[in-house]
């Protein structure tokens, strides 16, 4: 469930086990959802693909894992494919006043 303002609900049953949940707001979810975008269109089993967000204090890694035969394709050849990437997280993080840092996982 979302409401007006792009922040998703969180059901009673998971505050009352777990307190209050820190919620992603829209733009946040925005860098994770990009790269997810990204990366599904390059591959061949977009349907393994896999992007996790850890927050750190002040930098976020946003972690990205494919099939191992897809590894090429979203590193490109000589890391151009990664590079493009990057900058483009980076303008997006940039924009929010983050620090983000693309990690490409095995």
């Amino acid at each position: 469930m979302v409401d007006l303002e792009g922040e998703v609900a969180v059901p009673d049953v998971i505050r009352r086990q777990f307190g209050e949940v820190p919620l992603l707001s829209a733009e946040e979810r925005v860098m994770k959802e990009l790269i997810l975008y990204i990366a599904r269109s390059l591959v061949d089993k977009p349907d393994e693909v896999a992007v996790m967000e850890v927050e750190g204090e002040k930098t976020t890694v946003i972690e990205l894992r494919v099939a191992q035969e897809d590894l090429g394709k979203v590193i490109g050849r000589q890391g151009r494919t990664a590079r493009a990437m990057r900058t483009i997280l980076n303008a997006a993080a940039t924009k929010l006043k983050k620090r983000t840092v693309l990690e490409i996982l095995e």
